[in-house]
């Protein structure tokens, strides 16, 4: 390495990721923000400016490597060359930059195939927090490779960075072309100075809050809510309880397990131990949303293979029976929506949107072709993000059998991924 530092940040205050892009502040990148080896720079949050300039080491530069090293100490990210630069990094993630930019790809390889994830295991410290020292972390042991083994570790890498890219651009599609079937995709919103609400218009609704009468507001219900649809009436909660034996175990899944782009991190999700508490079953086909968080929703669609996990009590469970699941997902993850999700959150410690009020919330209808058109993209962005995941177990594998047998036998198995 040519370079590393790891911030201890003494305190920071997230601040709401919309609010501080109006006000120019800088981001703040957290490990949840980290998908090995990507980064979804969409879900960071802000933070003041004060602590940019109190944390100059803490600013990321693009090629760095962020190796995670509290907690589980798996996740590793390279910061690709157009990501924001005004961007501080979490304290749980060392930061550091390799002499050889190539050799950034090689080290992200093996630090998180089995053979790294297990000397890192080793290190780290018996503390209620696991930690790994950064003299422990110079320390670890790392395979001489040759230049052509190196080489071909970053073209693998490349191609699953450009497999990532096409995802994301098949989800914006998607957006787009549910936005184009709305009316909403140059929807102007208006935001006058001043307006007025007569008190029949607060007791009908309920409320008292002047965010929630805003023209903006009352326009986006009218154009979303014109076919008196509502997201229960399409997609139903599912209420199948799930108890726990006295023994056993079972797939829980959590809200750091949801990806951004839709999908479920099965990787992540945690085998539990009976007893728990009682949850609610998802099955294939479903859509869960998540109620609690204050900036954006999460939400996924369950594949098949996930089948039968159990969900925390942050989810509602939608059954999607008049509508495309890949439509639903779609819909739900339309920040306008999230915005009407956000009226109805309540202001407590934990924010959340009860899930008689995302149920009532409305959902027009969609013609054959849009939903068509939707469904392709979704698709086409969950192919790329399976083939990428692919890669880059390959890249770790590639690497296992270099160490175990020889580069030449590496180089052959990874012939079967050019």
């Amino acid at each position: 390495m040519k370079e590393g530092y790891r911030v201890v940040y003494e305190s920071t205050d997230a601040i709401d990721r919309e609010e501080g892009i109006k006000a120019g502040l800088p981001f703040f990148l957290q490990s949840t923000d980290i998908s090995t080896p990507f980064i979804d720079a969409e879900s960071m949050v802000c933070v003041s400016n004060s602590d940019w300039e109190r944390y100059p080491k803490g600013r990321i530069k693009p090629g760095e490597l962020l190796i995670e090293v509290k907690g589980k100490a798996e996740k590793i990210a390279i910061v690709p060359d157009d990501f924001p630069t005004h961007t501080l990094v979490t304290g749980t993630c060392f930061k550091l930059t390799t002499k050889d930019p190539d050799q950034r790809y090689f080290l992200t390889a093996y630090l998180t195939c089995k053979y790294g994830q297990a000397l890192k295991d080793r290190l780290k410290t018996n503390l209620l927090v696991s930690y790994i020292a950064k003299d422990d972390l110079y320390g670890l042991s790392i395979p001489i490779a040759s230049n052509d083994f190196i080489n071909r570790i970053k073209e693998v890498f490349e191609h699953c960075f450009a497999l990532q890219s096409s995802a994301k651009s098949h989800l914006s599609e998607a957006n787009n072309n549910l936005l184009r079937a709305l009316n909403l995709e140059n929807w102007q919103q208006p935001n006058p100075l001043s307006y007025t609400r007569s008190s029949t218009d607060a007791f009908a609704a309920g409320r008292l809050d002047a965010e929630y009468f805003r023209p903006r507001v009352s326009e986006l219900i009218a154009m979303l809510g014109r076919d008196k649809r509502t997201i229960g009436d399409l997609a139903p909660a599912r209420y199948e309880r799930f108890f726990p034996a006295n023994s056993g175990t079972f797939d829980y899944l959590e809200i750091g397990s949801v990806r951004m782009d839709g999908t479920v991190e099965a990787e992540s999700v945690p085998h539990k131990e009976a007893p728990s508490r009682a949850t609610s079953y998802v099955r294939a086909g479903d859509v869960i949303t998540s109620t609690v968080r204050p900036i954006r929703r999460l939400s996924a669609l369950i594949s098949p293979e996930q089948d039968g996990f159990v969900c925390s009590s942050g989810f509602v469970v939608l059954q999607p029976k008049l509508v495309p699941p890949k439509v639903l997902l779609t819909y739900l993850r339309l920040p306008i929506f999230c915005e009407l999700m956000d009226l109805h959150t309540s202001a407590s410690l934990y924010p959340a949107i009860s899930e008689l009020d995302l149920l009532t919330l409305p959902m027009p209808n969609l013609d054959a072709k849009t939903i068509d058109a939707i469904c392709a993209a979704v698709t086409s962005s969950q192919a790329s993000r399976r083939q990428s995941t692919q890669l880059l177990e390959a890249a770790k594998r590639a690497v296992e059998i270099a160490i175990e047998d020889s580069e030449t036998a590496a180089l052959a198995y990874l012939a079967d991924f050019s």
